[in-house]
């Protein structure tokens, strides 16, 4: 049968009883169904509560800056599916997934008509996508959790955790040891296990000793040590790297971020050889959209500020970058947390960062009616709360209110701020460059 790839992507959301069903059995046999075979070529994986899409943008962009190819695997998306897979320097494309998705059914029909969950399918597509493209490298972050994320399934040559924090509880624990013990499954013996903490949960070193990785942790086997106007040093087990320059990602978070790439990408060598220069010039370039990602005032409105900041301990970040960072006026706040998302634990690290807030629903099994975030926050946060029809009149009622030197700040689920991205560029109020390239592909 042939499908578009929105049909694909719809059937996808349908074919498994379970939307997430964590495990790597049914992608064992779908895999040897395919003759797959572990990549030839080096792999860094990364996990963690937050911070793992940081990490993921710098391995890249330093890889890319040193002058390989390199296929890197992210989710959630934002807009696109397609930014989810990238082939070096461009977003796959739709023939890609369309291929991919047609042998991954076929296999799947072969195994005694196994199903796969939407994510399964995104990222063995992802793989076969990326060995067909013979790559020089992978960057891979994972999903959820670790230990049964789909991700888990690739023997990686280094794996990262850069944070443990409550999340997804209902899958991975309730306690930081229990979700620790989960991200930890990506290590493996033989390959180093990089710690992107400074005071990471106990587990995560006990596991990786037990099953023979040998351990990174920030401020012991590597470190780095910031200096005057912005710029750094790293100091790991092979490079020794003074006078770095700032990270291109906002936020002071973003320091020890990007010592946790560089504790992983030291590990690559002698098989991938990356010269000082390429490091100095990918930390430049790496980028991340939806990050504290800053708008600059147009013609006189407000600034805009967007962030996917959707658990405590992101919004604890993003709490950090606000008040790290001067305005002139007010900051206003527009607002979209998932259901099963602790949202007054998230509201709770912010309170005193915003002067008024608009809440938008959320869609699907796991949204929330702006109405019933509004209870949930209510005497949790500072100003007057309103609740918005969608993400496009809380954005156009926030602007409304704002006036020159104020800032609105976009933040919570994925599915908040890339509807706002879509508003600012219907409003013309994006500068070039701000958003990847679709070459006007159909989105998923």
């Amino acid at each position: 049968m042939s499908r578009s790839l929105e049909q694909w992507l719809t059937y996808q959301t349908q074919v498994h009883p379970q939307a997430i069903d964590l495990g790597l059995e049914r992608l064992r046999i779908v895999l040897a169904r395919l003759h797959w075979k572990q990549p030839s070529v080096p792999v860094v994986t990364v996990a963690g509560t937050n911070g793992k899409g940081s990490v993921t943008a710098y391995c890249t962009s330093i890889l890319e800056a040193a002058g390989y190819r390199v296929g890197t695997f992210t989710s959630p998306h934002l807009r696109d599916y397609r930014e989810r897979i990238r082939i070096h320097d461009r977003l796959v494309t739709e023939k890609e997934l369309l291929w991919a998705f047609g042998l991954i059914e076929g296999a799947c029909a072969a195994a005694e008509s196994i199903s796969l969950t939407y994510f399964e399918y995104n990222a063995l597509a992802a793989f076969l996508i990326f060995e067909a493209a013979g790559v020089d490298a992978w960057v891979l972050e994972v999903g959820m959790g670790g230990r049964l994320d789909a991700v888990n399934i690739v023997d990686a040559s280094v794996a990262v955790v850069v944070s443990i924090g409550l999340d997804h509880q209902a899958f991975l624990g309730n306690t930081l040891a229990e979700i620790a013990r989960e991200k930890a499954g990506i290590f493996r013996g033989g390959r180093a296990a990089v710690l992107g903490s400074r005071d990471p949960v106990p587990v995560l070193a006990e596991i990786a000793e037990a099953v023979g990785a040998p351990v990174k942790r920030l401020g012991v086997e590597f470190d780095y040590r910031r200096g005057d106007g912005g710029g750094w040093d790293f100091k790991g087990r092979r490079w020794n790297l003074p006078a770095l320059p700032q990270p291109a990602l906002a936020g002071n978070t973003q320091f020890s971020n990007a010592a946790a790439a560089l504790a992983a990408l030291e590990e690559l060598e002698p098989a991938l050889r990356i010269p000082a220069a390429a490091v100095v010039r990918g930390l430049a370039a790496a980028r991340l959209v939806g990050r504290f990602q800053v708008i600059s005032a147009v013609a006189g409105g407000p600034q805009w500020i967007l962030d996917v900041a959707h658990n405590p301990d992101s919004a604890r970040v993003l709490g950090e970058n606000l008040r790290g960072s001067s305005v002139a006026g007010k900051t206003l706040a527009v607002c979209g947390i998932l259901a099963d998302k602790d949202a007054p634990a998230i509201a709770a690290q912010i309170r005193d960062c915003f002067d008024a807030w608009w809440l938008v629903s959320t869609d699907g099994a796991r949204g929330s009616s702006a109405v019933e975030l509004a209870a949930r926050i209510d005497g949790a946060v500072q100003g007057p709360l309103y609740t918005a029809h969608d993400v496009a009149d809380a954005c156009a009622a926030a602007a409304a209110a704002a006036v020159d030197g104020d800032r609105i700040v976009v933040f919570g689920s994925f599915h908040i701020v890339g509807p706002a991205f879509d508003w600012l560029e219907a409003k013309g109020f994006l500068p070039p460059g701000a958003l990847p390239e679709y070459t006007g592909t159909p989105r998923g």
